[in-house]
This record gives structure tokens, C-alpha cells and sequence, in this order.
């Protein structure tokens, strides 16, 4: 499973950044969702919130690096919980989206903007990675199993 949650959602990360390069012009903001969703296409040299900004060559091992532990850990120890699966499908579509931006552009593709608040813009591939996170979350807050003695 986490390895078709992470195949579905690189697919669409990947197909929606190549939308937005052939139809979002940069700067423009398109309305999406009417008070709530606009498009604006922007180009992110950094990680999150342009952390790091102008560091596209280390920030894209990065990404190669995390996409080759979330590998790892899913063939030598695959998760056992329904969260962590999710995680690791999530997490893996997440870094290796961006990071193939890094290395084929240069830059990561954003052209997701929240319009009720002031937030960065955002991509497919940087919600996985939240909600891999949250995954995260919700596993470490279940109940353990219970043992049989």
C-alpha cells in the first residue's frame, strides 16, 4: 500500500507541476476555488517556507537521500501500523516530487496559494509531506497493542 499511496500521489505531484509550467504563467494568479484556493505560480530554490534558498544542489540530495531511507525502511522493515504505511507513501511521494524539481529544474514548482490567510505557496508534493506527518502523529497516539502472555 504505501508503495501505491507513493506512485499515485508523485503521478499527480509531477503532472500538476508540469500544468502549471505550461499554463500558469509566473507571477499570475488565477482564481481556483473562490475565496479560498487561488493558483500562482512561483519557482522555490528552498525548502519549507524558502528555508535555505539558493541551495537547490544540497537541498535535492537531501530529498534523493530521504527518498532512499523511506525505501530502506519500507524493504528491510516495512511498518506494521495502517499509519505508518500511510506515512511512508506519503513522505516518499513528497520527497522524491520536489527533488526530482531540484534536479531537473533546479527549483521546486509551487502554484498552490491559500487566500483567506497569508501562507506560502505550496505544491502536491509539500501537502504529502505534511500529511505524512500528521500520519506520523496519529501512530505515535494510538494505543500500543496489547501483549498475550
Amino acid at each position: 500500500m504505501p508503495w501505491g499511496v507513493a506512485a499515485a500521489l508523485l503521478l499527480l505531484d509531477q503532472l500538476s507541476k508540469a500544468w502549471a509550467l505550461s499554463h500558469l504563467p509566473p507571477g499570475v494568479v488565477a482564481p481556483f476555488l473562490p475565496g479560498l484556493l487561488q493558483l500562482q505560480r512561483v519557482s522555490n530554490t528552498g525548502a519549507a517556507f524558502s528555508l535555505l534558498s539558493g541551495n537547490s544542489v544540497a537541498l535535492g540530495w537531501i530529498s534523493a537521500l530521504v527518498s532512499l531511507a523511506v525505501v530502506g525502511w519500507l524493504l528491510l522493515r516495512p511498518p506494521g501500523s495502517l499509519w505508518a504505511r500511510l506515512a511512508a507513501g506519503f513522505m516518499l511521494a513528497g520527497a522524491a516530487g520536489n527533488g526530482l524539481d531540484r534536479w531537473r529544474l533546479g527549483s521546486v514548482v509551487d502554484f498552490l496559494e491559500i487566500v483567506p490567510f497569508s501562507f506560502p505557496i505550496f505544491n502536491v508534493a509539500d501537502v504529502a509531506i505534511n500529511l505524512a506527518v500528521v500520519c506520523l502523529l496519529l501512530d505515535q497516539l494510538r494505543p500500543p497493542p496489547e501483549r498475550r502472555g
